[in-house]
């Protein structure tokens, strides 16, 4: 009897043991898998850029391997479909642009997601207005005498911008409605390719952010003819705002790093303290200030709060503007 009990007290043993690293394994492999940066537009654009600027040095502070993951479509909504379904282990991660998040919910009423309730808000990692550039295919000039040019060609009023939806698009919008200027709308899938189609004269004019066209600029390829934020930009001082311009519009942006729903706290911090980290470093700031765009950190109780007030901010100019998107 009592030989059948140790038998079978050992035999519990090694059972217990057999399957403990089987409860233990997810966690630990998350922690040693690379982190996933998803962009929800193609290779070159802005949010790509910055991402790949953080990432190499947030490799450094959390001790993994950080890699950016390319996935566009949709203007960031099929990667924000990826990151929802994704497990909460902070091993898939997005690097959105704020319309995705702010804009989006005001045009697509089955969007699949709740930008709100669907994603874990992790760190700011920079903000930015917008630039409104000339191509080629514009007469010379300033803004005022490109948008008369405009008026007077309604066939040629195109702007381009890297995608539907997206702020660049409605703060386009903004501009064709305070200057009394018809514009068309074209969208492209992400900055980088609407920015070859400008340098190429096929469109006249691009809203984007200021990264997607400063080199060009900076080159005389293109001309940046006015930036859309309240102050003039720290890469571009020698251009004026709209408002300089004579234009009554503003309009402003951010990215943001964000989570699959249900990350615990401890591993939001954690990553949350990588980025603030990397947005400190002097080579970090002046490569994105170089981009026209602004490093500035924030932790996730406030990107969400920001979140939350630019999303107020767009509902009545996106219900003005007319635009419908599929649902």
């Amino acid at each position: 009897m009592q030989r059948r009990q140790f038998a079978a007290q050992a035999a519990a043993v090694i059972t217990a043991t057999a399957f403990a690293p089987m409860a233990f394994a997810p966690m630990a492999f998350a922690q040693e898998r690379p982190v996933r940066i998803l962009i929800g537009f193609p290779p070159g654009g802005s949010a790509d850029v910055v991402a790949r600027i953080l990432a190499d040095k947030m490799r450094v502070s959390l001790g993994q391997n950080v890699i950016v993951d390319n996935k566009p479509g949709a203007a960031g909504r099929l990667a924000l479909a990826e990151l929802k379904r994704s497990p909460p282990d902070g091993s898939v991660l997005i690097f959105s642009p704020s319309g995705a998040m702010v804009i989006h919910p005001w045009l697509y009423s089955n969007l699949g997601y709740d930008t709100v309730k669907d994603f874990t808000p992790i760190s700011l990692g920079s903000t930015f207005d917008f630039a409104v550039t000339a191509g080629p295919g514009a007469p010379a000039g300033d803004l005022k005498a490109v948008l008369a040019w405009m008026k007077a060609n309604p066939g040629k009023a195109n702007y381009a911008t890297s995608g539907a939806g997206t702020v660049p698009h409605f703060a386009g919008q903004l501009l064709a409605q305070a200057s009394g200027v018809p514009m068309t709308h074209v969208a492209y899938r992400g900055g980088a390719p609407a920015a070859q189609d400008l340098i190429g004269g096929q469109v006249p004019l691009m809203v984007d952010t200021a990264s997607e066209t400063i080199e060009h600029h900076r080159a005389g390829k293109v001309r940046i003819l006015a930036v859309t934020g309240e102050k003039r930009s720290r890469a571009l001082p020698d251009v004026p705002t709209l408002k300089e311009a004579g234009i009554n519009v503003t309009a402003d942006a951010f990215f943001g790093l964000y989570g699959p729903p249900g990350m615990s706290p401890e591993l939001v911090a954690r990553i949350d303290k990588a980025v603030a980290d990397a947005l400190r470093l002097p080579d970090v700031q002046e490569k994105i200030y170089a981009l026209g765009l602004v490093p500035a950190h924030a932790g996730p109780a406030e990107l969400a709060s920001i979140q939350a007030t630019h999303l107020k901010r767009w509902e009545l100019p996106i219900k003005n503007s007319g635009f419908k998107a599929d649902a």
